[in-house]
């Protein structure tokens, strides 16, 4: 995955809820209580590395990213919590996965790699 596919990508997936153009987008699978397609967690997470790797250095980043890893980091975790509460019977493993989510989100905002 290059560096425009990986943006994409976080663009695509973060702002899901709001522009609603792919019924399996990693939000909207979540919002819906139900897990993420295999391998989608995988590209979230190489994408969030590559473009931490990308914008390594940079002293600010565009608008429109920003606000795309705020939704992943905030609406991910907020879904998955709902779920739970309705009795969703997450994988195991998306506990930590989501927990990287957020360490990758925070890398990438603050600069600094938090993993």
């Amino acid at each position: 995955m290059d560096e425009q596919t990986a943006r994409n990508f976080i663009l695509d997936q973060g702002m899901a809820l709001q522009e609603r153009r792919n019924p399996n987008a990693f939000l909207i699978l979540l919002q819906q209580g139900k897990s993420p397609v295999p391998g989608q967690m995988t590209s979230l997470l190489l994408a969030l590395k590559i473009l931490y790797q990308s914008l390594e250095g940079a002293s600010h980043i565009d608008r429109p990213l920003a606000y795309a890893l705020h939704r992943l980091a905030q609406d991910s975790r907020h879904h998955f919590e709902e779920g739970r509460r309705k009795r969703v019977a997450w994988s195991p493993l998306l506990i930590s996965d989501l927990e990287r989510l957020d360490q990758l989100v925070s890398s990438i905002l603050s600069g600094q790699w938090q993993g």
